[in-house]
């Protein structure tokens, strides 16, 4: 399977919490869900998405829409009309574009609403760099 297009049909985003209120441990859920798969062409599929950044008891981000994939669309139809489930591997193609593709767009949208952002940012620290380790034995000496 091969990425044809991605597009987002609907960005959901509401904050529950005052501004300014502070909330300590915020629990960050984020969910990718197909909702349909449907054939567009003998070698294209529709993958309608959903996906959710849940920020439990203050806020949630919405984004749905849909992935379009081009190559062997038969067993992934099949699968999915029979089980309402794909193929492991056209799953995992799926669910990367989605998470790939929506968490830029859930950062800004948080940014604008003042939630926080939806993956842990990196911490730097910069420690002050330690000098030679002091010697304790004596070692060989050269000439």
């Amino acid at each position: 399977m091969q990425l044809m297009g991605f597009e987002t049909n609907t960005i959901e985003a509401k904050r529950f919490s005052k501004a300014g209120e502070h909330m300590a441990n915020i629990r960050i859920d984020h969910n990718s869900t197909v909702t349909q798969i449907s054939r567009s062409s003998d070698r294209t599929a529709s993958v309608e998405f959903r996906f959710t950044v849940n920020y439990v008891g203050m806020g949630y981000i919405k984004i749905e829409g849909n992935v379009l994939l081009e190559g062997e669309v038969d067993p992934l139809i099949k699968e999915w009309s029979a089980t309402s489930s794909m193929p492991n591997e056209d799953a995992n193609i799926v669910h990367n574009i989605v998470v790939s593709n929506c968490i830029p767009t859930a950062l800004l949208i948080a940014r604008d609403i003042r939630l926080p952002p939806p993956f842990p940012l990196p911490r730097i620290n910069i420690e002050k760099k330690a000098g030679p380790a002091p010697r304790t034995q004596p070692g060989p000496e050269f000439a």
